[in-house]
């Protein structure tokens, strides 16, 4: 008995002291980003009719179809091409400084705007990636994902060697108090639904009360009651990233279970017959034709889709599992030329990926953007070294926490 107590005081302290997984979380906002990113610049050209005024779902139709679900948009504010544009234009730009950590919090919040407001303006030009792109884009701004691997976590980490508090950046509260004059204007026009309003103002009050007890009183009992608050939030989001995940796979998975055509063995050679889904008609063909293949495919894609849920209580199982599922994405991505969808798989399935493979891949990757950076110096002549603000400190600096802003 008193070891169950003490292992559930342990768990409680845990989940309400720190903010776990922030590599996972890293990855996921990176990976997330850099999806909506490619997706929104590879449709550029296609932008008018996907989600705009040339497509063939009408800004009155969809504006019928949001006023029955209440999905929120900015699109159905004006059907102007102007306006169109400026919120295409937001998404892109809220993209690309989340996808590096900018202000994180802030463009956590502007990415799911864009998300939300692009996709709900149209949704039957959607698949199963734009649906998890459609959610993971809601809990990210429950979560605390710029950490690490981003220029938040930088620039707190320079803030630390210099001693500086980081309640004395500016820039942050500026743009909340931007976005708090946008939303006050939103709630007196009435352009959005209640609950939507409800929930903008909800994660707007609860950063300034934030920031204000950080910046009144940093040691103050309110100030850690609120960090608290935040680490729980963080945590239940990161919690239900991972169930999301658990639950696509398992509901996929005993769903092909019941098709006979997964249960003869042959469901994977009909997709690779479809002339829409075969960018390689050349290798579809070969890989079609090699009847073993296919049947240890069908069956090896049921059994790692039912499987994966119950290979989480076993680390070295869920790792095998999860390199099979990203394996997986990325031939379906080159095969049946679903780049978007993988991708935005393996931005979920990022969230199990164990710490020290990231570690190792970020430390990969850190060393490859310094050798860029000290070439291209040398190229253009201004001497070589690494990337400035990366050098150690010369004396021990406090830690700072990274500010959401």
């Amino acid at each position: 008995m008193k070891a169950s107590l003490g292992g559930c005081a342990r768990g409680v302290q845990l989940v309400t002291s720190r903010s776990l997984g922030p590599h996972q979380t890293a990855a996921v906002r990176i990976g997330l980003a850099g999806t909506w990113l490619l997706f929104l610049l590879r449709e550029f050209p296609h932008r008018q009719v996907l989600y705009g005024p040339d497509g063939p779902w009408g800004w009155s139709m969809a504006r019928r179809l949001i006023a029955e679900n209440d999905a929120f948009t900015l699109l159905m504010w004006s059907d102007g091409r102007l306006w169109f544009e400026a919120v295409y234009a937001l998404a892109v730009l809220a993209s690309a400084l989340l996808l590096v950590g900018w202000r994180t919090r802030t463009m956590s919040v502007l990415f799911m705007v864009g998300v939300l407001s692009l996709q709900n303006r149209n949704i039957f030009v959607g698949d199963g990636g734009d649906n998890v792109v459609h959610l993971l884009a809601i809990y990210l701004v429950l979560t605390r994902c710029g950490q690490v691997w981003s220029l938040d976590a930088r620039r707190a980490a320079r803030a630390g060697a210099a001693g500086r508090e980081p309640w004395a950046d500016r820039a942050g509260p500026v743009l909340w108090a931007g976005g708090a004059a946008a939303l006050a204007a939103v709630t007196v026009l009435g352009v959005a639904g209640w609950g939507w309003l409800l929930f903008f103002w909800a994660l707007l009050t609860g950063q300034a009360l934030w920031w204000w007890l950080g910046r009144r009183s940093p040691e103050g009992q309110a100030y850690l009651l609120s960090d608290v608050v935040a680490h729980l939030v963080h945590n239940g989001a990161l919690l239900v990233i991972m169930v999301e995940t658990c639950l696509i796979y398992a509901t996929a998975g005993w769903y092909k279970i019941q098709g006979s055509r997964w249960q003869d063995g042959t469901a994977v050679y009909y997709p690779l017959q479809l002339e829409s889904f075969s960018p390689w008609p050349g290798i579809s063909g070969m890989l079609a034709g090699q009847g073993l293949l296919v049947l240890v495919v069908t069956y090896g894609t049921v059994l790692t889709q039912v499987a994966f849920p119950f290979a989480l209580l076993n680390r070295r199982a869920k790792n095998v599992l999860l390199a099979l599922m990203m394996a997986e994405h990325l031939a379906i991505a080159v095969l049946l030329g679903l780049p978007f969808f993988s991708l935005a798989m393996v931005a979920a399935d990022a969230v199990f990926l164990p710490t020290v493979f990231l570690l190792w891949a970020g430390g990969r990757c850190a060393r490859a953007r310094d050798g860029v950076v000290r070439r291209a110096r040398a190229v253009f002549g201004r001497g070589s070294g690494g990337v400035p603000g990366d050098e150690e400190p010369a004396g021990p600096a406090r830690k700072l926490p990274v500010r959401p802003s």
